[in-house]
């Protein structure tokens, strides 16, 4: 048997020699009082307290004082000094909490310490069972080798040598047999199972319709194929015409003529039924490849407006070209007022050297790739307009004094379904704007255009043609048109830039002309104008009556600046300078005191004039490009969302962040009204507070 020594080595703990009796005997009776037991194993090697000779001689009473050290969570090597800025508050406040955890040493493993319980179930439980041979292994000693056999009367015997090697080759042997489990990457079976799995779990759906076809195609069997078609479509048509029993004459080349296009139909019925898929399918593609750009359109919301009380920004999200639109300048801009997501872009050129072709091109934010329809024109296209009731119909001005109306439901390689000729009285200079009105007492549609020849005409659509008829010649003496039987060779006749009719009163319009002269004109008197404002001291770009107040419009020109008037003022309310021409203005169309302006620079200022009445809320680069001109900008009726163009043919859509279209908080007990009332009352609140004298 091995002494207790040898089993504590086995074991792994410290070797200790043990005490003889002498020596025992030899202790005096205070070092056995000193020596500490372990649990009262009588195996357990006692542990001795030695004194060393450096010690202090202390008292009974200081050896019981007990002396605590109270450990705390906090790093003392943590900075209790650091400050940040709050933007809440616009001070440096001090930071109250810090990251006091201190990390000496992190390692991330699956090892376990030899002597722990844990290790030693892991080998209980991987090892092979015991046998007779891994006994008379563990009590094997650095002396000699003991047999695990023992007699009748417990004695153990001592084997020989080949016997030895015998239970090392068995041992072997059954240690191979048997398959060892990862101790270091296991994992118990229960873990590997579904928490409460369902008792029974089913799903049905029809199966879509399917069919398989595989063929080998070459030239020879589409010529074949395209020849059965025709000769099923003749005799398809032979039997039409005995039915029929025509026995008339007919021409010679009229039954090749009807056969050709019966299959060019054919063709254009078979395309249309996958028209409206192949659009869906190119939507969707399209939304999963701006897939990031849809969630800010839809969701994404400026944070940092929370902290910035008159500060507002604007997002980019898709931009949109043609193909058929390049190196041409984007020269109007109009949303859809029933499919807001429809938007129609004339494209030509501002530059007399330049012109040449136009386009008119319809783009929807649900396929920001690709255009809708795009139809070519010879000339540049200065204005367009869609109707309010008929959205299928466009009005555009050209170049070249022409006013065309396309369809949007006849086919794209269409003709314009009208257009103006010298017969109907064209205009003889560039139309830059048009404007759909309500429809004359016949119920004929009709619309008017604004042309630098001086006239504003109105069109009116009848059948297949268009009448003309002149409302206004805009006359150079200041309050005075000149009469319409004049000759016109001895007329000095202003021109016309931009237009803008009132919204409640329909024979109100304002006209800009290219010397800075707005003027104020009425359908019902062409040969005198109701009042002339001295606005701008170069052409006016634009003007715009208010949505909501009856009595306000805007006016920008290219004399960098931008105007709100009172119509029965002579003096502007507002002026802003805005540092570049500013190509166009446009009012928002959920708020009566915010609008929006670009400018020569490639810049967007956004106006609210109810939060500050001397600069924008916002004034941001929408290209990247330098030298870049932004043309026109238009509001989406119900999204918050702002489109501008520029001179390289691109429309940019950005959205608008809560600062600029903020709505008016309530108030306690009384609830805020909602509405045009509401907003119209807010700008007269506003104009009444200019108008004192005191008021600044």
């Amino acid at each position: 048997m091995p002494t207790k020594a040898q089993q504590k080595v086995k074991q792994g703990g410290p070797v200790v020699k043990a005490p003889s009796k002498q020596g025992k005997s030899k202790k005096s009776k205070d070092e056995e009082e000193g020596t500490e037991m372990g649990d009262g194993d009588d195996w357990v090697q006692p542990r001795t307290l030695v004194k060393p000779e450096d010690q202090l001689e202390l008292t009974e009473a200081e050896l019981k004082e007990e002396f605590t050290r109270i450990l705390t969570a906090n790093n003392p090597h943590a900075p209790q000094n650091i400050v940040r800025y709050s933007f809440k508050e616009r001070v440096y406040k001090p930071m109250g909490t810090l990251d006091q955890l201190a990390v000496h040493f992190a390692v991330d493993g699956n090892l376990l310490h030899r002597e722990s319980d844990e290790a030693r179930r892991q080998q209980l439980r991987g090892a092979p069972p015991v046998s007779e041979v891994e006994v008379g292994e563990r009590l094997t000693d650095g002396g000699g080798t003991l047999s695990p056999n023992r007699g009748e009367g417990g004695e153990v015997k001592i084997q020989d040598d080949e016997e030895e090697e015998e239970a090392k080759e068995t041992k072997v042997a059954s240690k191979s047999e048997q398959k060892l489990t990862n101790q270091f990457n296991f994992s118990e079976r229960a873990s590997q199972t579904f928490n409460n799995p369902l008792r029974e779990k089913s799903s049905q759906t029809e199966p879509p319709p399917r069919a398989n076809f595989s063929a080998t195609v070459n030239q020879w069997e589409v010529y074949d194929a395209y020849g059965e078609e025709l000769k099923r479509q003749e005799k398809a048509k032979e039997k039409q015409q005995q039915k029929g029993g025509g026995g008339g004459r007919r021409d010679e080349g009229g039954p090749r003529a009807t056969k050709k296009f019966t299959l060019v139909e054919t063709q254009g019925d078979d395309i249309t039924k996958v028209a409206k898929a192949a659009k869906i399918i190119e939507r969707m593609v399209n939304q999963n490849t701006f897939d990031d750009i849809a969630q800010d359109f839809r969701y994404f919301e400026d944070a940092s407006d929370e902290y910035r009380e008159q500060d507002g920004t604007l997002l980019p999200l898709w931009r949109f070209q043609c193909e058929q639109a390049r190196r041409l300048t984007v020269t109007a801009l109009c949303w859809n007022p029933c499919y807001h997501d429809l938007f129609v872009v004339g494209f030509g050129s501002y530059e007399f050297q330049k012109q040449g072709r136009g386009a008119l091109v319809v783009f929807t934010l649900k396929n920001p790739s690709f255009p809708e329809f795009v139809f070519a024109t010879e000339s540049g296209v200065m204005g367009v307009d869609v109707h309010d009731a008929r959205p299928h119909l466009v009005a555009a001005g050209l170049y070249d004094g022409t006013v065309a109306v396309y369809n949007l439901a006849a086919p794209v390689d269409a003709q314009p379904s009208h257009r103006s000729s010298a017969r109907s009285g064209k205009h003889t200079d560039p139309v830059w704007q048009v404007k759909w009105q309500r429809d004359d007492l016949d119920n004929n549609l009709n619309f008017f255009s604004v042309s630098s020849d001086g006239r504003v005409a109105s069109w009116t659509l009848i059948k297949n043609e268009l009448l003309c008829m002149d409302v206004v010649k805009l006359s150079v003496e200041e309050g005075q048109a000149a009469p319409l039987g004049e000759d016109p060779a001895l007329e000095t006749l202003s021109s016309g830039t931009s237009f803008d009719f009132h919204r409640q009163i329909d024979h109100m319009f304002l006209v800009g002309t290219e010397d800075g002269t707005i003027l104020k004109c009425s359908k019902a008197y062409s040969s005198q104008f109701l009042d002339t404002y001295d606005a701008h001291h170069m052409a006016v770009e634009a003007v715009r009556w208010n949505p909501f107040h009856t009595r306000v419009f805007a006016s920008c020109s290219a004399d960098w600046s931008l105007k709100i008037w009172e119509h029965t003022a002579k003096a502007p309310v507002f002026t802003f300078d805005l540092g570049a021409a500013v190509g166009d203005v446009a009012w928002a169309p959920y708020s009566s005191t915010v609008f929006a302006a670009v400018t020569a620079d490639g810049k967007v200022h956004v106006f609210d004039v109810n939060v500050n009445k001397y600069e924008a809320l916002c004034t941001q680069s929408v290209s990247t490009k330098k030298h870049t001109k932004l043309t026109h900008v238009a509001f989406n009726p119900s999204q918050p969302v702002l489109i501008v163009g520029d001179d390289r043919g691109v429309v940019s859509s950005l959205k608008l962040s809560p600062n600029l279209r903020r709505v008016p908080k309530e108030k306690k007990g009384q609830e805020a009204a909602r509405g045009p009332e509401a907003e119209t009352a807010k700008l007269e609140r506003l104009l009444a507070l200019i108008r004192e004298p005191d008021g600044k």
